[in-house]
C-alpha cells in the first residue's frame, strides 16, 4: 500500500506520526521521501526516528538501509550508536555491531551501560569469545561490571560461548547480584546440563529473600527436567502456582515438559488440559511427551486435534511426531510427515528430522535406505547422523555397513569415544578379535575414553547418582542379592554384551552386574516403601541385560520401575516393559 498515494491527506502531517502506522521498510522509505518533499529533511530528530524504526524488526534489507540513513548523520552520539549496534545484534549480522562500535571508538565515544548488552548479545550470538574478553576488559576499565544491565549479559555471553568458569567469575565479583543476574547464572547452569548448581543458585535465591521471575521459573523446571526429579518438581509447581507463574504459556509449557521427563505423563497431560490458553508449543510439548513415553498413536491423534484447534505446527512438532514413529516402528506414517512437512506446512526439514529418518529406517533394519538417505541430504550430514545409523548396523549386526559408517564419521569427527565402543563391539560379538583389537588401537590413538554410565535416582528430595562398577559396601552386597533373587525365578546374565576376550564368565557377569541403572534401581528399593515407583534417569542408552533384570524386578517386588535412558522411557511394570523391547 502506498502510504503517499493521497498527498492532499498528509501534507500538514509531520513525517514522524507516519512512523507508528508503517509496516513495511517500503512505507520507511516513502516517509522520508515525504520528509524531503516537504522540508523535513534539515529536522535533527528524522533521521534517528527512522533508524530506529528500521531496526525495531532488523532484516538484511532494514539494516542495510538503517546504514545508510545513519552514515548521513554528521556528527552521530553514542545513542545513535546504540541503536544501530542494538538493531545488528538482532540480525543475522550481529558481528557488525563490533564494527560499529569500532567505528565510535575512532570518533572519541566511549560505550556506556546502554552499548555493552547489545555488543555482548553480538558477542553471544557470533560466539565470537575474543571479541567478548576484549568487551569485558573495557567494562571493567569503565567501571560498567557491576551494572544491571551490563552483568547479566557478561554472563549470558560467557555462557553462549562455552565458558562456564568465566560465566561463574562474572557472578561471584557482583557484590549485590539481582534477580536478573541470579536468572543469568541459573539459565547457565540448565543450558550447560548443570541442573545441580542451578537449583542451588536458586535457593541461594530464595535465602536472600529475591522475588523469582517467570524466566526463573522456566530454568528451573527445565533443571528439574534434565535431572528426572519429580518431587522436586512438583513442589516447584506448587510454588509457580502460589506465585501466579500458571499464568505464563510458556511456564505452563515448562511444567508439560518437566513431567514428561520426569517419568509422570499423568501430569504432564493434567497441565496441558488445565490450560486456558495453547500455542503451538503447548501442543508440541504434549505430543514431544507422547513420543518420548512410547505412546505414538496418541502423539499423532494429538497432532489431529491440534489441526483441529486450527493450531500450526512448527520444527518441534514434526520432530515429536517423527520421534515417536521412530520409537514405534511406523515406517509409512514416518515417511508421510517428513513429506507433509515441506509440502503441507512448508517447514524445512533440518538436521534433527533427518536423525530421526534415519533412526526410523534403521530400526526397521532398511540400513541401505537409511544411508542412502544420509548421502543424498540437501545439507552437510553431521557425525551424529551417521552415529544414528552405526547404532543401527550394530543392532542389526552389519559389519561392513558399519565400517564404511565409522569412516564417514571420523572423517566428521573423531574424537567420540562411544563410535569406537559400538564398532569394537559388533566386531566382538562376531568374535572378528582382530578387527577389535584394530579399533581399540584407533581409540588409543585418538586418545578418547568411553564415557562412563551414570545413572540417578531421587529419593527424600535428593537426586543420587551412581556410576557403573562403583558402589559402597552397602549397596554391593544388596545387588548381590537382587541378582541371586532374578536367578531363582530363571535370570540368566547375557554375557554376550560383554566384549572382552580375556575375560572369563564370571568377570563378565560380575561387570554386567554393577551397571548404573541396577545399582539405582537397588537403592530405590532400599530406600522407598513398597509399592513406590522407582524413577531412574540414564546418561547412555540401558543395555539389555539391565532392560532384563528391570522386568524381572518390577514383577517379583511388585514395583513399578520407570527408567529413562538417553533415547526414550522405559515403563516396566508386571514383568512388561512399555517399549515392547523395541528400542
Amino acid at each position: 500500500m502506498n502510504m503517499m498515494a493521497s498527498n492532499h491527506s498528509y501534507e500538514h502531517l509531520h513525517p514522524l506520526s507516519l512512523l507508528p502506522i508503517s509496516t513495511s521498510l517500503n512505507q520507511v522509505k516513502q516517509i522520508q521521501a515525504f520528509t524531503i518533499k516537504s522540508q523535513f529533511h534539515n529536522d535533527a530528530h528524522i533521521l534517528p526516528k527512522l533508524i530506529d524504526s528500521c531496526t525495531q524488526n532488523p532484516s538484511p534489507s532494514s539494516m542495510d538501509y538503517a546504514q545508510q540513513l545513519f552514515d548521513q548523520i554528521p556528527q552521530p552520539d553514542i545513542v545513535r550508536f546504540n541503536t544501530m549496534a542494538r538493531g545488528y545484534s538482532r540480525s543475522n549480522t550481529p558481528l557488525k555491531a563490533i564494527s560499529l562500535f569500532i567505528t565510535a571508538i575512532s570518533h572519541g565515544l566511549l560505550p556506556d551501560h546502554y552499548s555493552f548488552p547489545s555488543l555482548l548479545k553480538a558477542c553471544a550470538i557470533a560466539q565470537a569469545l575474543h571479541e567478548g574478553n576484549q568487551l569485558h576488559a573495557l567494562a571493567i576499565k569503565l567501571g560498567l561490571t557491576q551494572n544491571v544491565y551490563v552483568s547479566p549479559t557478561l554472563i549470558n555471553m560467557y555462557t553462549q560461548c562455552h565458558d562456564l568458569d568465566a560465566a561463574r567469575r562474572v557472578f561471584s565479583n557482583i557484590l549485590d547480584p539481582c534477580v536478573v543476574s541470579y536468572n543469568a547464572i541459573i539459565t547457565c547452569y540448565s543450558r550447560s546440563s548443570r541442573p545441580n548448581e542451578a537449583l542451588s543458585l536458586f535457593r541461594e535465591m530464595q535465602r536472600k529473600k529475591l522475588e523469582p521471575t517467570h524466566v526463573t521459573m522456566l530454568t528451573v523446571l527445565s533443571s528439574c527436567a534434565l535431572l528426572g526429579a519429580l518431587h522436586l518438581g512438583k513442589w516447584i509447581h506448587q510454588y509457580v502456582k502460589k506465585k501466579g507463574f500458571d499464568k505464563f504459556v510458556k511456564v505452563n509449557t515448562a511444567l508439560i515438559d518437566m513431567y514428561a521427563k520426569c517419568g509422570s505423563l499423568d501430569d504432564a497431560i493434567s497441565v496441558f488440559q488445565r490450560m486456558s490458553v495453547k500455542d503451538t508449543q503447548a501442543w508440541s510439548a504434549m505430543i514431544v511427551a507422547f513420543a518420548i513415553h512410547g505412546q505414538a498413536q496418541k502423539a499423532i491423534s494429538m497432532f489431529q486435534e491440534m489441526g483441529k484447534a486450527r493450531i500450526q505446527p512448527d520444527e518441534i512438532t514434526f520432530l515429536g511426531l517423527l520421534y515417536a514413529c521412530s520409537h514405534s516402528g511406523l515406517v509409512e506414517e514416518g515417511c508421510h510427515y517428513l513429506y507433509s512437512m515441506n509440502a503441507d506446512y512448508g517447514i524445512i526439514p533440518r538436521i534433527k528430522h533427518y536423525g530421526c529418518m534415519v533412526d526410523l529406517l534403521g530400526r526397521a533394519g532398511r540400513l541401505d535406505e537409511a544411508y542412502k538417505l544420509i548421502d543424498e541430504l540437501p545439507i552437510k550430514p553431521t557425525p551424529i547422523l551417521w552415529r544414528t545409523l552405526l547404532s543401527a548396523c550394530s543392532s542389526h549386526g552389519n559389519i561392513e555397513l558399519a565400517k564404511q559408517v565409522m569412516e564417514r564419521i571420523l572423517e566428521l569427527d573423531d574424537s567420540h569415544g562411544g563410535d569406537y565402543v559400538i564398532l569394537s563391539n559388533l566386531c566382538a560379538r562376531a568374535g572378528r578379535w582382530e578387527d577389535v583389537d584394530s579399533v581399540r588401537k584407533l581409540m588409543i590413538d585418538s586418545r578418547v575414553v568411553k564415557i562412563p554410565g551414570c545413572s540417578s535416582i531421587e529419593v527424600n528430595n535428593e537426586v543420587h547418582e551412581f556410576f557403573s562398577g562403583d558402589v559402597s559396601t552397602a549397596l554391593h552386597r544388596a545387588v548381590d542379592e537382587l541378582m541371586k533373587e532374578l536367578k531363582m525365578v530363571g535370570y540368566v546374565a547375557d554375557m554376550s554384551l560383554v566384549f572382552h576376550a580375556d575375560m572369563n564368565d564370571e568377570e563378565k557377569e560380575i561387570s554386567l552386574r554393577y551397571h548404573s541403572e541396577k545399582l539405582a534401581i537397588a537403592y530405590g528399593l532400599l530406600n522407598t516403601s513398597p509399592g513406590t515407583t522407582i524413577r531412574v534417569v540414564k546418561n547412555l542408552r540401558v543395555c539389555g541385560d539391565c532392560h532384563s533384570a528391570a522386568k524381572l524386578i518390577s514383577c517379583i517386588f511388585d514395583r513399578q520401575i520407570i527408567l529413562r535412558d538417553v533415547q526414550r522411557f522405559h515403563h516396566f511394570k508386571d514383568g512388561r516393559c512399555s517399549c515392547g523391547d523395541y528400542w
